[in-house]
């Protein structure tokens, strides 16, 4: 999961549901804690991330990638394909 505006309103609003509080820190370490146990980051990604992933990709430093999937997930999929 990539902390977006879009992801944050639905966990806060799980927050709310679960009796969590609306403090982000808190909402963001339970639902780590509770939910995602397995998540080998605990923590959302950042958008940047993945900017920077992208900017990876599409410079001559990634030239020579071809065909790879690439994941941005904290460890969420340890597999490798």
């Amino acid at each position: 999961m990539i902390h977006t505006e879009g992801v944050e309103r639905v966990l806060r609003e799980a927050a709310k549901r679960l009796g969590w509080g609306d403090d982000w820190e808190t909402i963001q370490r339970r639902w780590f804690e509770d939910v995602l146990s397995d998540k080998t980051v605990k923590r959302l990604g950042r958008v940047e991330e993945v900017a920077h992933l992208v900017a990876f990709v599409a410079s001559p430093l990634g030239d020579y990638i071809n065909g790879a999937n690439l994941r941005i997930d904290g460890g969420k999929s340890p597999s490798v394909n």
